[in-house]
């Protein structure tokens, strides 16, 4: 194996976003994160607060997300959502492209509105992970996205988020690390559902996963550790 539990734990987002989940929910999807030690729960915004407390004093981050699931907030409420998530314990946030403004190709707006929420990330001491809806864009939309990630400096570009019609294909996960520059990292959603599929990607360059099935992949990865 060329891998350790820790280097695959530490590649998932464990994701905690379906609008129907409860309170319950939440707080034991917190839970697991923590006792897999995953590298983040990304959570609903409203709940991130309470698992920022769940989580504090372990290395899981909490994160959530901005501008979710389409995109098209203002950008002053993409900001506020920012700074409130970053008072309530986020560490990193998955900021939504304005999908509208990328397939009108008003690039200037769509810098502009990830500048925003970057830099008042950043000026926190926490991280951006931009999402890009790869299943509604061309290549050329993609391309010109990991250009102006790399720019702002984006800690990471990501295919989706998990509720378009579309996920993370491996065609758009080697555009992705191709066109992007080395200190942006990738990060693949939707569809990697277990330890093949995560490793399958893990060996295209993505760093990270978002992942609701991190039970069931980190047990396989145990397993498999365990007989090799």
């Amino acid at each position: 194996m060329d891998y350790t539990y820790q280097d695959i734990a530490k590649m998932i987002d464990h994701s905690l976003l379906n609008p129907v989940m409860t309170d319950r929910d939440f707080e034991k999807g917190c839970r697991v994160g923590l006792e897999y030690d995953v590298a983040s729960v990304c959570i609903l915004p409203y709940y991130l607060r309470r698992c920022a407390e769940i989580l504090q004093g372990s290395t899981v981050k909490p994160s959530t997300t901005i501008g979710f699931p389409h995109g098209g907030h203002t950008t002053a409420i993409k900001v506020a959502e920012a700074r409130q998530a970053l008072a309530d314990g986020g560490q990193e946030l998955d900021m939504v492209v304005n999908i509208s403004k990328v397939l009108s190709g008003d690039w200037s707006y769509v810098r502009d509105d990830l500048r925003a929420v970057i830099d008042v990330t950043h000026a926190a001491g926490q991280k951006v992970k931009v999402i890009f809806e790869n299943c509604y864009l061309q290549d050329e939309h993609k391309i010109r996205l990991c250009e102006i990630g790399g720019e702002l400096k984006a800690d990471w570009v990501k295919t989706s988020t998990g509720y378009g019609t579309g996920g993370a294909t491996d065609q758009d996960l080697k555009l992705m690390r191709k066109h992007s520059p080395a200190h942006v990292q990738v990060k693949a959603a939707g569809g990697v559902r277990d330890l093949d599929r995560l490793l399958a990607v893990r060996a295209l360059g993505v760093t990270r996963v978002g992942a609701s099935r991190t039970t069931d992949i980190l047990e396989e990865c145990k397993r498999r550790l365990a007989t090799a």
